[in-house]
């Protein structure tokens, strides 16, 4: 009995903190956006002499490895459409001929914005949780990528407690350099259980003084058949509106 007793009590006693760094960074996954969905962004580089330049995205996006983008402003992007499958990505332009590669570390829209934060997949499928750490109000997820053909070789997240949202993201190369800082902000409810940061920011200690955001309009659940994500689809990519 007196072993019982003690046993009970040094469980009762070990701190809860025995969450699984990969179910968190699975849950901000959830809790940014549904695993399906389709979602319209403006995204804004602005540059050291405060010039800006807008684009108007449409996305959908399907499970953990298929999203489409559509360009719906300015006029002189309309009706481009992008594709991911996996680490796979496309350009497809109106009336110049068949989708084009484009890498990750490229950008459609110019800025600090690349095609692999333009065209984001879930964290959980791109990287591993190499450690976690906290503190009273905030994660720290270490993440290494799955693979060499991800954008960047290892993220710093910071996560709030309270909301599992991500607040600050620091995207480093395999060199240890400091590419860009990722700062999520305006925590909005979107509606169908969706509240999450409605801005996203980003600047770069390689490119100083310029600037870019992402705003977010609306999100929600939707699924799409699978033959939307094909290279054949995207010249009618503006029928998904």
């Amino acid at each position: 009995m007196k072993k019982l007793f003690i046993l009970l009590c040094w469980i009762l006693c070990v701190p809860a903190f025995a969450i699984d760094g990969t179910q968190l960074l699975q849950k901000v996954d959830r809790n940014l956006e549904p695993e399906s969905y389709e979602m319209y962004r403006k995204l804004i580089n602005i540059e050291p002499d405060g010039s800006r330049t807008e684009f108007v995205l449409y996305s959908v996006k399907k499970g953990r490895d298929k999203l489409l983008a559509l360009f719906l402003d300015p006029p002189s992007e309309k009706d481009r459409a992008t594709l991911r499958l996996g680490e796979n990505m496309w350009l497809y332009i109106p009336n110049v001929g068949k989708p084009v590669r484009i890498a990750s570390l490229q950008s459609v829209i110019g800025g600090i914005f690349n095609n692999a934060d333009i065209l984001r997949l879930d964290y959980a499928a791109e990287y591993d949780v190499d450690s976690m750490t906290e503190d009273k109000d905030t994660y720290l997820l270490s993440l290494k990528a799955k693979t060499g053909d991800v954008a960047y070789d290892r993220l710093k997240m910071k996560v709030d407690k309270k909301t599992v949202l991500p607040t600050v993201i620091e995207c480093y190369a395999a060199s240890g350099l400091l590419i860009k800082t990722l700062t999520y902000k305006d925590v909005k409810d979107f509606g169908g259980g969706i509240k999450r940061p409605a801005t996203l920011e980003t600047d770069s200690p390689l490119h100083k003084g310029y600037k870019s955001v992402m705003l977010y309009g609306q999100i929600k659940a939707r699924t799409v058949k699978d033959e939307v994500f094909t290279l054949e689809y995207l010249p009618r990519a503006k029928e998904l509106r």
